[in-house]
């Protein structure tokens, strides 16, 4: 089996390193590119500072500080060891995801496939790199959860059947490309939302390096996401939902649930061109 020529796009949290740790460990990764934030500009910082988007920001911040005191996120992941990548040689640094560079690095390095996890949306000239398509590592069940915040929302609509992630190949849409694979984790009855959040996602990690070696054995995958499902933004979820939620948790939503890791692939399906 030849390997596939893979570049990765994430971005820099624990769950992130992890991800493009665990491709590094069976793929031929070229590049790890992580884009910094950097590049604002006058419209975008206008945008920005726009009081209803800044008291979003600075609420986000405050509760993602909360959530996240006291490394939890990083001792899941990486137990005693420090966060880091086992290639940090590879890194690239860029301003944003869909950067001049980002681009010219594709057509330099000519991947089969560029695997996503982690940045912000990617538009533009970027979309059509890749030999064999983008790939997206996404942390909901599309097409029902799309976008942001999907665990939560799956246990706030008390649908925790319905925690997981999908992996798909990347269009123009928010989490609407053809879908590869979903992966729900186990779920236990003292879960939250961010440990089945971090669970789904190494579950994910290893289903993301077994597609791409199925790839390069010549299995093809990419169903289309017959249904347009929901769409869920940063700015949906507020104190209310959060606090209903908790009460929900409290209350036991979960005390009786025992399910067990699920993984469902999706084949490309023959269509009538492909029937002798």
């Amino acid at each position: 089996m030849n390997s596939l020529k893979v570049l990765i796009l994430c971005g820099r949290s624990p769950r992130h390193l992890y991800v493009a740790n665990k491709l590094c460990e069976g793929t031929d990764v070229l590049a790890i590119v992580q884009e910094t934030g950097s590049d604002l500009n006058w419209a975008s910082l206008k945008k920005k500072l726009k009081p209803a988007n800044l008291v979003r920001k600075i609420s986000r911040w405050l509760r993602d500080r909360k959530r996240y005191t006291g490394n939890g996120e990083a001792s899941f992941f990486f137990d005693q060891a420090s966060p880091q990548l086992t290639h940090p040689a590879l890194v690239k640094e860029v301003p944003h995801i869909n950067h001049p560079d980002v681009v010219k690095l594709a057509n330099e390095l000519q991947p089969d496939i560029i695997a996503v996890f982690g940045t912000s949306l990617i538009k533009g000239e970027l979309l059509t790199k890749g030999r064999l398509g983008i790939i997206n590592l996404h942390g909901g069940l599309s097409p029902h959860y799309r976008g942001a915040d999907c665990t939560f929302w799956a246990l706030y609509n008390e649908e925790p059947e319905q925690v997981g992630c999908t992996l798909h190949y990347i269009n123009a849409g928010i989490d609407t490309g053809d879908l590869i694979c979903h992966i729900s984790p186990e779920v236990k009855p003292e879960d939250d939302e961010l440990t089945l959040f971090w669970r789904g996602i190494k579950t994910s990690a290893q289903c993301y390096l077994e597609l791409i070696n199925r790839i390069a054995s010549g299995e093809i995958f990419g169903q289309n996401q017959a249904e347009k499902g929901s769409l869920y933004q940063v700015k949906d979820r507020g104190g209310i939902h959060e606090k209903h939620l908790a009460k929900l948790l409290g209350q036991g939503m979960l005390k009786n649930i025992n399910l067990p890791t699920r993984v469902k692939w999706f084949p490309k399906q023959p269509t009538t061109s492909d029937t002798p």
